[in-house]
């Protein structure tokens, strides 16, 4: 059995090559349809700008002041990332271990959960100005609720026969939340983790819109006041770009933290 399993977990552990070149297949065809669709007059290039143009405008913002843009963003997504994940397994971890806290915070949160993001923004302003203050707490709310409900859900699917398992050897208290409650719980925990950062990305255009100079939702907003699609398209692919880094990178570590059960399949 230890044969079979071997090879597999392994290989699971590899994506082959023909996995990502599969997965560029698509954007590469979008980007030809792009171009041809714009090259023969199908679509004025006052709407839909083509490849080689948007990669013009690329250029040309990098040469001005694209970086700071794309660090302001970026930092805005991490401080509120941090700030609202943090918050979420705290509070996760604690109405998950506990009925009375469930009963009590539960149902407010599932409230709170409902209310679309830009309904955030003129409490915000009210409350804290327009300073990076409200936009890091517009990023943090967006980041909280799906690693809140992972953690919550996570724990809650704890078997209790190892829970039961660990009070045998004497462990209580913190000792169990550590030693059993959080290894179990950690896929649960790693998917909240990036589907809340996928969201604190989109919550970051709707900050954004709290009185920003700089960042990609601003180029958003200054190619629509300009009517440059190609700005707006470009900072739409740099969303992307930077969501699909901050994913991966967060898949790696997940893919660390979980290592042991790969070992533990192949023991047996």
């Amino acid at each position: 059995m230890q044969n079979v399993l071997t090879p597999l977990t392994r290989s699971a552990k590899r994506p082959s090559i023909s996995i990502s070149f599969w997965g560029c297949i698509v954007p590469l065809l979008a980007v030809v349809l792009m171009e041809s669709v714009v090259r023969l007059d199908i679509v004025p290039a006052r709407l839909l700008p083509a490849p080689t143009d948007i990669l013009l405008t690329l250029k040309e913002l990098a040469e001005r002041d694209l970086l700071q843009h794309i660090g302001a963003s970026t930092v805005r997504v991490l401080a509120g990332f941090a700030i609202g994940a943090s918050l979420a397994i705290a509070v996760g971890a604690l109405v998950g271990l506990h009925r009375r806290a469930e009963a009590l915070l539960d149902p407010s949160f599932q409230a709170l959960r409902a209310i679309p993001g830009l309904a955030w923004v003129p409490l915000l302003l009210l409350w804290m100005g327009i300073d990076e203050l409200p936009k890091v707490t517009m990023i943090a709310i967006g980041a909280f609720f799906p690693v809140y409900l992972a953690v919550h859900a996570g724990i809650r699917d704890v078997d209790r026969k190892l829970v039961e398992v660990g009070e045998m050897y004497g462990l209580s208290g913190v000792e169990l939340v550590r030693r059993i409650f959080l290894p179990a719980a950690l896929p649960s925990l790693f998917t909240g983790l990036r589907t809340g950062l996928s969201l604190a990305w989109m919550f970051l255009v709707a900050a954004e819109l709290i009185a920003a100079t700089r960042g990609l939702g601003y180029l958003l907003t200054d190619g629509r006041e300009t009517s440059r699609p190609d700005i707006v398209i470009a900072a739409i692919i740099l969303l992307a770009l930077l969501g699909k880094i901050s994913d991966s990178g967060l898949k790696l570590l997940e893919q660390r933290s979980l290592a042991w059960r790969d070992s533990f399949g192949a023991r047996e």
